[in-house]
């Protein structure tokens, strides 16, 4: 082979370029959406009381927690899908919803309440709220695990753990706006076993599905 045919051939499959990592776990989260919502809709659906349940700011809140976890999850996920990176300081994003859940429960230690502390921490949806956050993480994190193998991360089930809870902060979202447990105790508490539980299933998936 001559050299200028060399390097035609060579320029030609540089233009053919893998999609970002980015895009396509966006286009698989978009994807698998439908199915965790049609699950929601089909089984729970939204509380009757929930314009009400807006101007509650405790009920405002958990949608603050909950997005605030997929979105550092999201960042920190795109973060581990690169072969070189480390999860070290980026660690540090996934604090951010526990910040705010803190912010959460001090302001409502200081609202007088109808309800001692123990009550609201069990609520009453401890165990529809563990099995449903789980059930409709399931396929949000199919899909996240589908896009994280266009990347190449060094450590799969780290990845595979950081793509669960930004898969149960979705679900979570979803489930919020059905839970009429409005006290950060139980979200600190009932969310947070979920979405470690969901974190444990993409740790074992992510181990096996996004090992390269």
């Amino acid at each position: 082979m001559e050299t200028d045919q060399l390097i035609r051939t060579l320029a030609a499959d540089n233009t053919r370029r893998a999609r970002p990592v980015g895009f396509v776990l966006a286009l698989a989260l978009v994807a698998a959406a439908p199915v965790s919502i049609l699950m929601f809709f089909m089984t729970l659906g939204v509380r009757p009381d929930v314009m009400t349940a807006m101007h509650n700011p405790f009920f405002d809140l958990k949608f603050a927690v909950t997005l605030a976890l997929a979105i550092a999850a999201m960042v920190v996920s795109l973060h581990l899908s690169r072969p070189e990176a480390l999860l070290r300081g980026w660690a540090l994003l996934l604090l951010v919803p526990a910040g705010i859940l803190a912010l959460g429960i001090g302001a409502e230690m200081m609202v007088p309440q109808r309800l001692p502390m123990m009550a609201r921490l069990v609520g009453h949806n401890s165990r529809v709220c563990l099995l449903a956050i789980t059930l409709f993480s399931l396929p949000l994190l199919a899909g996240a695990l589908v896009g994280l193998r266009h990347g190449a991360p060094a450590r799969p089930a780290v990845a595979g753990a950081i793509a669960g809870m930004l898969s149960a902060g979705l679900a979570a979202t979803l489930y919020a706006s059905h839970c009429t447990d409005d006290s950060p105790l139980f979200v600190a508490t009932w969310y947070g076993i979920a979405t470690a539980l969901v974190a444990a299933i993409g740790a074992l998936a992510g181990s096996r599905v996004l090992r390269f």
